[in-house]
């Protein structure tokens, strides 16, 4: 009788530890939201309103000044537009999906295009998106050349 009430309660152990486990796991992991980060979400933040530049740094020194006043419109057909009021420059902008088979963000390139100014010239390249909200976009860059990583971060105004 003893080893039936032994038996009964380690089966009854082994049922909550199952019901437990079980409980904990969750198939969020393994199937993400395909919505979260594609490039059409990150191109429906950019199409509402302007933006700032609000950190730049260039491989060995904070360059965020030489946007100081600088408000970007990334509008519709790849029109990317930089304007203090007096300066006006444009280029282009697109955002791509490097590796279709997951959602990382980090599969995210936002490709930037400006061919003038120099100042401007410097943003022109494939930045990887490391973070997004509807609010702030952070984007690295590391370069081929030297190694060197470079960060920018736009804000909406």
């Amino acid at each position: 009788m003893k080893n039936l009430k032994k038996i009964k309660f380690s089966l009854v152990i082994a049922m909550l530890f199952v019901l437990t486990t079980s409980s904990m796991c969750s198939n969020d992991d393994d199937n993400p939201n395909p919505t979260v980060n594609n490039p059409a979400d990150v191109i429906n933040i950019l199409n509402n309103g302007t933006w700032r530049i609000t950190f730049y740094y260039d491989t060995d020194q904070e360059e965020t000044t030489n946007f100081n006043g600088y408000n970007f419109t990334f509008g519709a057909s790849n029109a990317l537009t930089a304007s203090n009021g007096t300066n006006n420059y444009t280029g282009t902008w697109s955002v791509t999906d490097i590796n279709s088979n997951d959602d990382s963000i980090s599969d995210l390139d936002f490709n930037i295009t400006f061919s003038s100014p120099s100042q401007f010239e410097e943003l022109t390249d494939d930045w990887e998106i490391i973070e997004k909200s509807t609010t702030v976009i952070k984007l690295k860059d590391v370069s081929g050349g030297n190694g060197g990583t470079d960060y920018l971060t736009f804000t909406k105004n």
